[in-house]
């Protein structure tokens, strides 16, 4: 018998129970927390949770923000479905007039909704921040800048007694950009599970990563060659300057650093490096497109040409000069006239036809990063047999293609339900909605982001052993995207530690639990007593790597390991169909 949760504002049998989702509520019950947990562990469960007992003790409501509208709609068919009927769950977005959603602020338990109708409702007297009994922040990692999550959270921290779940697989790379979300977030505690840990170990499966590495087409070698030479001679200049010192291929780190150097100098008063700055702007510019012709293809060139074209530097002298050199505008001409010629869709083919061949039920995720090439994967594989793919792109832009909110969510049910079995998504696929686990999961290109590879990595091996294949073409910027990922991945978990460290205020007041229970085959016991029987389940395999007060009550302590996405990915959560 699976042991399920038993509250009083959940429904019967719908949660399983987890000792270490039990361990995340406890601590957000006491302190806000910034949780951590692999991609579809169960964050959204220990949110649940923690919510269910908020309102169970009738301090407030509590509002849950989504950075999308398609994700605010997923949370509430979620928390629909998890909570009893007594709870009064609704959505706000910015599609709904500010006079009603005064109303539904007012008369509601939960409110699901986009961190920008929070904040300018608050700004605009529509809310009162402190009547919240807490905030819970999903995809947490956005909390940064001027982006309306953390403007959000800006105004609710103000508040006496304010409480935050502040929710991410991914936190940030560095530790001062962890030490900052703490921060900003006001949080405690951080509340850590890895791949590695026991008491996660058991739910999770094997995912396999390969990586292919293919060659670059003659032809579009031959396309990148004039820019690489105009390249080459705009650096040459920067090196006898001394102020590009990078030794082998050009590339942006280089580039980068000279650049510092010339606006460097600049602030020193040395007028002629304002020339430095122009031609490694430039640089930068070549840069970028000879790596989209190399590394992405045809349709990623002429997205981003168009890009250029569209944008500001039709209005800059540098950028009306840079469209009008003769070389562009070849260029532009030339992609006009070709269909993708990448090695990279031949080998998705390839790819595509060999996991239907094994298993007829796959269902595979292709990801790439530009519009363009989303097409061109499309248009490549949708005559193969027994394929039946859907494109994923984001909402349309000024001049441009995309999909709407609605779309996007009936998109994703198609592939749910099985009416498709690949889906060929840009950016907009790796977090947010709750993409139906699949079994193969292609990145088109590596990115450098530990963020994005690791939610890219989340959407497969939920229920099964999953497959992770990563296209690299060789002597491009892929090779170094995919280094960098791997680094900041591994300098993401020191960081964590080290601020987890700072933050420990002691051992964890299971009492807080006292609502809660769990139903097994024992019958029903408390949820402290569940939690530490699994403890002892797996004490042997737990490294002692926590600390408390000598003569306070035991604690659960954390395993040290790695947040070793890599290894693993949870299976599907017994009775959340959805989750």
């Amino acid at each position: 018998m699976i042991p399920h949760v038993i509250h009083p504002l959940l429904r019967k049998d719908v949660i399983e129970a987890r000792a270490y989702q039990l361990e995340g509520v406890a601590e957000t019950l006491e302190a806000s927390t910034l949780l951590i947990y692999p991609t579809a562990a169960g964050k959204t469960v220990v949110s649940a949770m923690v919510v269910a007992e908020k309102i169970h003790q009738e301090s407030g409501f509590a509002v849950l923000l989504a950075p999308t509208v398609g994700l605010v709609d997923q949370h509430y068919k979620t928390f629909k479905n998890w909570f009893s009927e007594d709870i009064r769950v609704n959505t706000l977005t910015g599609s709904q007039p500010a006079k009603r959603r005064k109303g539904v602020w007012q008369s509601s338990d939960l409110v699901v909704a986009t961190p920008q109708v929070f904040r300018n409702d608050v700004q605009n007297g529509l809310l009162d921040p402190s009547d919240l009994s807490m905030l819970v922040l999903d995809e947490a990692h956005h909390s940064v800048g001027n982006h309306a999550m953390g403007q959000s959270a800006d105004l609710y921290v103000d508040c006496s007694d304010s409480r935050i779940l502040a929710m991410t697989a991914s936190p940030g790379y560095s530790k001062r950009h962890v030490q900052d979300l703490c921060k900003r977030l006001a949080i405690n505690r951080i509340h850590m599970r890895s791949s590695s840990d026991s008491s996660v170990k058991k739910y999770l499966s094997e995912l396999d990563i390969l990586e292919i590495r293919v060659d670059v087409p003659v032809d579009l070698k031959k396309l990148a060659h004039p820019f690489n030479e105009w390249q080459e001679s705009l650096v040459d200049v920067e090196r006898r300057l001394g102020r590009y010192v990078h030794e082998g291929r050009i590339g942006y780190a280089g580039l980068s650093g000279a650049m510092d150097r010339a606006k460097g100098a600049i602030r020193r008063g040395d007028g002629s490096a304002y020339a430095s700055v122009s031609r490694l702007a430039l640089a930068m510019t070549l840069n970028h497109l000879i790596n989209h012709l190399l590394s992405q293809g045809v349709g990623a060139a002429r997205e981003f040409l168009s890009r250029k074209a569209m944008g500001e530097s039709r209005t800059k002298k540098s950028g009306r000069d840079f469209l009008k050199d003769h070389r562009v505008s070849t260029l532009m001409s030339q992609l006009d006239g070709l269909t993708e010629i990448h090695s990279k869709i031949g080998t998705v083919r390839r790819l595509v036809v060999e996991r239907l061949r094994r298993n007829p039920k796959s269902k595979i995720i292709i990801f790439a990063t530009f519009r363009d090439t989303v097409s061109s994967i499309h248009k490549a594989i949708e005559n193969i047999d027994d394929v039946k793919a859907l494109k994923f792109v984001g909402q349309a832009k000024k001049n441009g293609v995309g999909l709407t909110s609605s779309q996007q969510i009936e998109t994703i049910d198609l592939f749910r339900k099985g009416d498709a079995n690949v889906l060929v998504a840009t950016s907009v696929g790796e977090e947010g909605l709750d993409i139906p686990s699949a079994d193969l999961v292609v990145f088109y290109e590596p990115v450098g982001s530990e963020i994005r590879t690791i939610q890219r990595r989340g959407r497969t091996g939920r229920r099964r052993q999953g497959d992770v294949i990563v296209l690299i073409a060789e002597g491009t910027r892929d090779e170094g995207a995919a280094n960098s990922s791997q680094r900041r991945e591994e300098a993401m978990l020191r960081s964590i530690h080290s601020v987890r460290r700072s933050l420990l205020v002691g051992p964890i007041d299971y009492s807080v639990l006292d609502s809660f229970s769990v139903s097994s085959e024992q019958g029903l016991i408390d949820a402290s007593s569940f939690i530490q029987e699994e403890r002892e389940r797996y004490k042997h395999k737990f490294s002692i790597s926590d600390t408390s007060n000598e003569g306070a009550s035991p604690r659960i302590p954390e395993s040290a390991g790695g947040l070793d996405a890599k290894t693993f990915r949870p299976w599907g959560q017994s009775g959340l169909d959805d989750f």
